[in-house]
């Protein structure tokens, strides 16, 4: 990695508030990139989208606890002990996952040395998610791994059986909320950009349930012709939303993701005769609903 781009996302993770070394920094971007391509070739725009996506200030935080920084270690308990209860107490209500999270610390910190030197799990951490995952996940993997080692021993009940061991809730993700609400907006914005002929046939299809053959007569087109052009236009609008979410949101392929696989878990009340008809007919329509949730 060049000096003048090392230096530019040194100084975008604050590197310097925990006195990290540039060179330990550019090394765990090195080992972040390398894992994230799993060895095959790539080219330096690939390289520069894949590092412009990642949680930086995260990724300098957790390089200095691995260094043994104090002052990064004491601002990693203040903050995140809190969210690491959280997600302990989401998998088992009665506290018995907080030895988990109690025992990780010793783990993050490094307290086991091999070759001479610390070995933090820190280590494993690259950026491509928040911090704050990251430990949700960890605490969910030890805890499944606890619950597997106290019952290895035992036979496991059968899955149809009443004591069969539910499996532990998935921790909750606080930034699918806000890759759904970007996904909706930029969604309804493509469509809205859409020729009129476009909203219709996506209208008749998706909204009015209607056969492509149905469809066919309705507008003098073979039901096959229909077919095309219902697929060019989600294509268009595919390349649209993503473009949005680049442009509008400064999202990288990774969240871009998480926004499409956000949309099918938190889509809510989806009102397609509002997002297919004429923007004016749209604009209207949405500020009569505001008023209805609004009455003041």
């Amino acid at each position: 990695m060049d000096e003048a781009r090392a230096a530019r996302l040194y100084r975008d993770a604050d590197g310097g508030r925990w006195d990290l070394p540039v060179e330990a920094f550019v090394e765990a971007l090195e080992r972040s990139t390398a894992k994230a391509l799993a060895g095959r070739p790539a080219g330096a725009s690939e390289r520069d989208r894949y590092l412009a996506s990642l949680h930086l200030a995260d990724l300098a935080l957790a390089c200095a606890c691995a260094r043994g920084h104090e002052a990064a270690w004491d601002h990693f308990v203040a903050q995140f002990r809190p969210a690491l209860y959280r997600a302990a107490d989401a998998l088992d209500a009665s506290g018995g996952a907080r030895e988990v999270a109690d025992a990780l610390y010793g783990e993050l910190y490094g307290v086991r040395e091999r070759e001479g030197g610390r070995q933090s799990l820190f280590r494993y951490f690259h950026g491509r998610s928040s911090l704050s995952t990251w430990l949700r996940s960890l605490v969910a993997q030890r805890y499944v791994d606890r619950i597997r080692e106290v019952r290895r021993l035992a036979p496991l009940p059968e899955d149809s059986s009443p004591a069969a061991l539910p499996a532990p809730p998935a921790p909750p993700d606080p930034d699918r909320s806000r890759f759904a609400a970007a996904m909706r907006a930029a969604l309804g914005t493509a469509i809205a950009a859409l020729a009129a002929r476009d909203r219709l046939l996506l209208g008749c299809y998706y909204a009015q349930e209607m056969t492509l053959a149905q469809i066919g007569r309705l507008t003098g087109d073979h039901e096959a012709t229909v077919s095309r052009h219902l697929a060019r236009t989600r294509r268009e609008i595919r390349a649209a939303v993503e473009q949005l979410l680049r442009d509008k949101h400064h999202f990288g392929d990774r969240e871009i993701t998480e926004c499409f696989a956000s949309l099918a878990a938190e889509a809510g009340p989806i009102n397609l005769d509002d997002w297919l008809a004429p923007p004016a007919a749209r604009k209207k329509s949405l500020a009569a609903r505001s008023n209805l949730e609004d009455p003041s």
